[in-house]
């Protein structure tokens, strides 16, 4: 793959060929499935990604595998079912030559769903106590 400044997901898994591209649509698939209703596909740090009110995960094609980063927390959440995977902090490497696991990528996109979504309303409503704290 040529390096290239990636604008939509369609470009960047088009930019690969042959187990890698098919590895990545089907990666896309699931992400799309798991993901809240609302949220939307970007390119984010030139890798598809997944954002609702923040990037819920990212994901990316290599040589031998598919990247997924779905943040640090899920990786210590689900570091039990992992480890059939290489993984590092924030990271899980999925080999081409093995199924994705489905349920489990799906599972570790709906704890970040709902994380972001305990986050943006903790958030709105310290915002709200501001605005009325001001207001007096």
């Amino acid at each position: 793959m040529i390096a290239t400044k990636f604008t939509t997901v369609d470009a960047y898994i088009n930019a690969f060929s042959g187990i890698q591209k098919k590895k990545l649509e089907e990666m896309r698939k699931i992400v799309q499935q798991a993901a809240p209703k609302e949220a939307t596909e970007v390119i984010s740090y030139n890798m598809p990604a997944i954002k609702t009110s923040a990037v819920l995960v990212y994901y990316a094609g290599y040589a031998g595998h598919i990247g997924f980063y779905p943040t640090g927390s899920p990786i210590k959440v689900f570091a039990d079912r992992l480890t059939d995977y290489k993984t590092s902090k924030g990271a899980v490497q999925f080999p081409l030559d093995a199924a994705l696991p489905k349920s489990l990528i799906k599972e570790m996109i709906s704890y970040r769903a709902k994380a972001e979504a305990m986050k943006a309303k903790i958030k709105k409503e310290e915002s709200s106590r501001k605005k009325t704290v001001t207001k007096k």
